[in-house]
């Protein structure tokens, strides 16, 4: 924050006068420039004239993307055309002003656009250039491209996702670029923390099979010391039981995870079968792990829940002590108290549709909380007062600017 940067507001969120330009396209880049915003951060997004694909995914309410208008949310949106001379000039003068740059083209991209960190560093030798991609910024596979479905593969987590006996399977969610995302977002705030203690930008360099392979803590010592390459579980906590899926007798599931000795004594205790403390298969953590042993008393669990209701089993259980949860749809989440006690579930005003409910804010600060302050908007709505405030550009010039192609404003309509 510079010395002529007005003090922010108490509710401006803990990241108020932190600026951050956003090129980013699809999720990871998008995920952390939300998760930036909804902490105070003024992210001013640059969008190609078709704007970022995200528009496009995911189902629609008309024209309106409701995938977009969760996680471009607090966003500015700004559209320039790149390919351009004049549009690259644009960038780099916003760019120049901005406290971060966010990113996740393939490596180069950005470097033949004039537009990398070096040139920018140039100019600006405090900026934060946070750069995410498939596979790092070197390296022999750093030209490849690299989603993140594509990068569970490769690092490890898409062989141990399924069941054993089928081929690996994928969570129907972008697990891995929602955790790129607050990697990335971890590293800006380590990378501004040294910027406010040395004056020094740097890069910060995530790869997203690097956060996937980041999963695999456990997995790495043991293949190393043992030489065991782990197979998938199914639903089940490679050595750990009880810890797996049960089934109820409405036809659903509940997730029991017993973990520790006195846990499972609390789930024997509440299945009224407290000759399973004293098997020798299950006296310890170690011994319920065991090939066999695990399979054995999991079988007798299931065969005490397949009995009872889903709900009749989570309440018994959570008098006991014993963690459970339900297997909750989105539907189910809509109804749960302790949703919206924890406003988990946010109702956000949109131009369009009067309102979307969206994800709330992940996490919660007690003193310097984050907060969702606008939907994601259309493309390139804030083109204008972007170029206004932040160039210092007449309205002629900008009228100029939009009448060539070069910057798109808001006259189309399009979310």
């Amino acid at each position: 924050m510079t010395a002529t940067t007005p003090t922010p507001p108490n509710d401006a969120g803990p990241l108020a006068g932190i600026r951050v330009v956003e090129i980013c396209t699809t999720i990871a880049g998008p995920a952390c420039g939300r998760l930036l915003a909804d902490f105070g951060a003024d992210v001013i997004k640059v969008e190609p004239p078709d704007g970022d694909p995200v528009r496009q995914m995911g189902n629609h309410v008309g024209a309106v993307s409701l995938y977009s208008a969760s996680i471009l949310r607090g966003k500015r949106s700004i559209v320039i055309d790149l390919k351009t001379e004049e549009g690259r000039a644009l960038a780099q003068s916003l760019m120049e002003r901005a406290d971060v740059v966010l990113e996740n083209n393939r490596p180069g991209v950005l470097e033949r656009l004039g537009l990398g960190y070096e040139t920018l560093a140039r100019a600006k030798p405090d900026i934060i250039y946070a750069r995410i991609s498939g596979y790092g910024q070197d390296g022999p596979s750093a030209h490849l491209p690299g989603y993140g479905a594509i990068c569970e593969a490769f690092g490890g987590v898409r062989h141990m996702t399924g069941d054993p006996d089928r081929p690996p399977s994928r969570v129907a969610l972008a697990t891995t670029d929602y955790l790129t995302s607050v990697y990335t977002a971890f590293g800006i705030l380590a990378a501004l923390r040294h910027r406010d203690r040395t004056g020094e930008g740097q890069v910060v360099d995530v790869a997203l099979y690097e956060a996937a392979f980041s999963q695999m803590e456990s997995v790495v010592p043991t293949f190393d010391k043992l030489g065991q390459v782990p197979m998938r579980q199914g639903p089940n906590l490679p050595s750990m039981a009880p810890n797996s899926l049960y089934p109820t007798a409405e036809g659903g599931y509940v997730l029991i995870a017993a973990n520790s000795n006195a846990t499972f004594e609390r789930l024997a205790q509440a299945m009224q079968q407290p000759e399973l403390l004293t098997d020798p298969r299950f006296s310890t953590i170690r011994s319920r792990g065991l090939p066999g042993n695990m399979q054995a008393v999991d079988a007798i669990v299931a065969d005490w829940t397949r009995s009872r209701q889903g709900m009749e089993v989570e309440a018994q259980l959570q008098q006991a002590g014993v963690p459970v949860s339900r297997v909750l749809t989105v539907e189910d989440i809509f109804d749960d108290p302790h949703y919206r006690a924890r406003d988990m579930i946010a109702t956000v005003e949109h131009p369009q549709l009067g309102s979307t409910r969206q994800v709330g804010v992940v996490p919660k600060l007690s003193r310097s909380p984050g907060r969702i302050r606008h939907t994601g908007p259309e493309l390139g709505g804030d083109s204008a007062s972007v170029l206004a405030s932040e160039l210092g550009l007449d309205p002629q010039a900008i009228a100029a600017l939009i009448a060539s192609g070069i910057v798109r404003g808001s006259a189309q309509k399009e979310y």
